[in-house]
């Protein structure tokens, strides 16, 4: 069964379908995007939500790997393909590397592990919300190139870090944005600081990598 809150006159960028087999998960995240302003459409399954999504158009989906039938990566890969447009934000308390690496492929937003801070919701929220209506300078530009395949030279994992993408083993790890980013910094420091090699090893453009490294000077990471 479907469960929709009360639609209302929203700005643009603030559909969200929510794909959540639990409950009481699921009202919570209604009340709290509703307080947000954000208008929430619920879904207890992957079926459900592909049901949906073939009626309307959805700016945002939150997105459960954890559901009864059809996985949630499994769904997500088949959004990805239909609805190329729409934001994708994991939420999800079922997640490793490997899920966050391919969903980093499928050019995710955030991979949010519950319990999830309401704050990093709603920050993750803007963001995709700021994508859809194109108001983040050169995304679409930077999301057109191929990313990462995120494999260590050496074959060590990412160390742990605050933020986003839980372990199975219930650690922390990098956000998707900052595992992004000690791969080029790895690989940068390996080279000698050589653009071109880098874009080599790392299987990404050059207009990509000086992209990534301009973010990289603002935020003071390298000189």
């Amino acid at each position: 069964m479907e469960i929709n809150s009360s639609s209302s006159v929203l700005p643009s960028g603030r559909e969200v379908l929510v794909v959540e087999d639990e409950i009481r998960i699921r009202d919570m995240l209604s009340r709290a995007l509703k307080e947000m302003g954000y208008h929430a459409t619920l879904a207890p399954s992957a079926e459900a939500a592909a049901r949906l999504m073939a009626q309307r158009e959805f700016d945002i989906l939150i997105l459960d790997l954890n559901l009864p039938a059809m996985g949630g990566m499994e769904f997500f890969e088949i959004v990805r393909k239909r609805h190329r447009d729409i934001q994708v934000i994991i939420l999800t308390g079922f997640g490793d590397l490997e899920a966050a690496k391919k969903a980093i492929h499928l050019d995710v937003v955030e991979f949010l592990t519950k319990p999830c801070a309401l704050g990093n919701l709603e920050i993750a929220l803007e963001r995709a919300r700021k994508r859809r209506r194109g108001q983040i300078v050169n995304e679409s530009a930077a999301a057109s190139e191929p990313l990462l395949q995120f494999e260590s030279p050496d074959g060590t994992k990412p160390v742990t870090h605050s933020a986003g993408v839980a372990t199975a083993e219930g650690a922390t790890q990098l956000s998707l944005e900052e595992l992004e980013q000690q791969h080029i910094l790895r690989a940068l420091e390996k080279h000698n600081g050589k653009r071109a090699a880098v874009a080599a090893e790392l299987g990404i453009s050059i207009r990509k990598l000086f992209y990534r490294l301009g973010e990289y000077q603002k935020k003071g990471l390298i000189p």
